[in-house]
């Protein structure tokens, strides 16, 4: 019990840390804390091009085991931030969302679909295209964009419309019923609770139906926790139903995995050349 605790501490300092987050370059204009809820977590930072039209955009959800974290982290925004905005001409949306204990998963999913529905509203109004939005979400963002995906009318019931499509970064509770019938670290208790009924109902494998959008699952090979396995059956799934899943296996740690992404390499050629052909489809 104690390596698990030791492990689970460990896990969390280093990966969510409050790192400053690095100036964005002179053409990207950022809005701070607009708010999409009444709650002081519900507020979004959104960072655009020097001159965009009808420009595609990009939602990222940060992690943070469904009980910490920020939406202007470092690992976040900086790296995505200077690719899809600086370098691509998107708009990049980073939002926060309420934590665990002041509400539960499913709650913290309905925010994410509220953000959405209000990113969607506004638009036109950044010089953006609602048409083409792609969400994305690392570790507990994962899972939760993943929840989304998994059965859209979850994100319908809260006003938001249809999206392109989703990128699951490292998230090791995508099979969240798999994930708690089996050892687990003890902040996962804490997120999920004890109640098997709970678990399905936040399980983005088990709410997977043939609505779901498409999705590339990121695992990490290095992780001990199977984040990869679960990402397998989870991909197996959407396409046993008809859905669309890739997999994209990386051999990064559970923070490289988000604060490499939009880094020059193969691994951001991967992850583009899947949002470029969601974009491409009408």
């Amino acid at each position: 019990m104690k390596w698990r605790m030791r492990a689970a501490a460990a896990m969390l300092l280093a990966l969510f840390a409050f790192a400053a987050q690095a100036a964005p370059p002179d053409d990207i204009r950022r809005l701070d804390d607009l708010p999409y809820g009444p709650d002081a977590r519900q507020r979004m930072d959104v960072f655009l091009p020097a001159a965009p039209q009808r420009a595609p955009m990009l939602l990222m959800v940060h992690g943070g085991a469904w009980m910490v974290g920020d939406k202007s982290m470092s690992r976040v925004v900086d790296a995505k931030v200077a690719h899809w905005v600086g370098e691509r001409g998107f708009i990049v949306v980073s939002i926060n969302y309420r934590l665990v204990p002041q509400v539960d998963v499913m709650t913290q999913a309905r925010d994410v679909a509220t953000a959405m529905a209000a990113v969607q509203a506004r638009a036109r109004g950044w010089g953006g295209d609602a048409s083409r939005l792609v969400l994305m979400g690392h570790s507990a963002g994962a899972h939760l964009v993943a929840l989304l995906s998994a059965d859209p009318a979850l994100a319908a019931a809260q006003g938001a419309g249809p999206w392109r499509g989703t990128v699951v970064l490292d998230s090791a509770a995508i099979d969240t019923v798999g994930l708690m019938s089996r050892r687990h670290l003890p902040f996962y208790d804490r997120a999920f609770g004890r109640d098997p009924a709970a678990w399905r109902a936040v399980s983005p494998t088990t709410a997977l139906t043939p609505r779901a959008v498409p999705t590339l699952v990121v695992c990490s090979t290095l992780r001990r926790d199977d984040s990869c396995g679960q990402a397998r059956v989870f991909v197996d799934r959407a396409r046993a139903v008809g859905a669309r899943s890739d997999l994209l296996q990386q051999a990064l740690d559970h923070a490289s995995v988000n604060g490499e992404l939009g880094r020059p390499g193969p691994y951001t050629a991967s992850v583009d050349a899947f949002v470029d052909g969601l974009l491409a489809e009408r």
